[in-house]
């Protein structure tokens, strides 16, 4: 039996709405569910609310974009109180940044001949927070690329022409906005922040010392090599090890956890994230 911890929905940059997660999680038989939209907490409370009905075991979650050093991280938390008002303050800020790289994403696009409103990017986003993952959706609708691949490769990412930095946290600011929450703070995807694993130790032991609780070691683009390597990192630091298969939809090309040729983190995970929430909550 698998663990689904880590996926978006409509409220971020995912294609499914909290309660189409939640059946995907009921036909796969996962054992626990987190959504963890990007620095919002929106559909939290209807996930919670469609596990309960389905016999679904939720956990609130979130993921946040924070830095460290010259590191771009992203900060899992789970069992965080969705309606606490010095989160939901702190997330705004976060939120605005995302509102102004937007606007300087379009102006950008506007100079190189690229015509997007912010009109159509607000339809097109629907109901959540907009975001590049939604500019490259309209630049496919319009011809401009053929795929959301080629949209940053050509203009979204690092580097590009229409790339546009914005406002983040600090991890050690992203962490304890997460313990005053009520919640633990998990590092997510670490392989990706360094395939070669040779900055990774380090960097986990820094962000022990600010009060990180967990790794997110069962994960897509770990390889069994570097699952086994940060297991021995979680155990040095009695870190917490969570899995998830990051899932946005169908179009991002990952796969839901517990389907056939996707990753199965084991429910055992659960037990231990509850135990350590428990204990945290107390």
């Amino acid at each position: 039996m698998c663990v689904e911890l880590h996926t978006h929905s409509v409220y971020s940059d995912g294609t499914a709405t909290p309660a189409e997660l939640i059946q995907m999680a009921a036909d796969r038989r996962i054992q626990g569910f987190a959504l963890t939209d990007h620095d919002t907490v929106e559909g939290v409370q209807e996930a919670i609310r469609h596990g309960r009905e389905l016999g679904i075991p939720v956990v609130s979650g979130i993921e946040i974009s924070a830095a460290h050093r010259q590191y771009s991280l992203h900060i899992l938390g789970y069992g965080i109180d969705p309606k606490n008002q010095e989160l939901l303050d702190w997330l705004a800020r976060l939120q605005q940044g995302r509102i102004e790289r937007n606007r300087n994403i379009l102006e950008k696009l506007a100079v190189m001949g690229i015509s997007i409103t912010a009109q159509e990017l607000q339809q097109v986003s629907g109901c959540g927070q907009a975001g590049r993952p939604h500019i490259a959706r309209l630049l496919k609708d319009k011809g401009y690329v053929t795929n959301i691949q080629q949209a940053f490769k050509h203009y979204l990412g690092r580097n590009k022409p229409a790339w546009c930095s914005r406002y983040t946290s600090r991890a050690s600011e992203a962490v304890a906005i997460l313990h005053q929450a009520g919640g633990i703070a998990v590092l997510a995807h670490p392989g990706i922040i360094d395939r070669s694993m040779k900055e990774l130790p380090m960097l986990i032991r820094e962000l022990v010392e600010r009060g990180l609780d967990g790794v997110e070691v069962f994960y897509p683009a770990h390889s069994r090599k570097m699952k086994k390597r940060l297991q021995i990192l979680a155990e040095k630091y009695n870190l917490l090890c969570t899995g998830g298969s990051d899932y946005h939809g169908d179009h991002h090309g990952r796969l839901f956890a517990g389907e056939s040729g996707a990753i199965c983190p084991p429910d055992s995970i659960m037990v231990e994230l509850l135990e350590r929430l428990q204990y945290v909550q107390q």
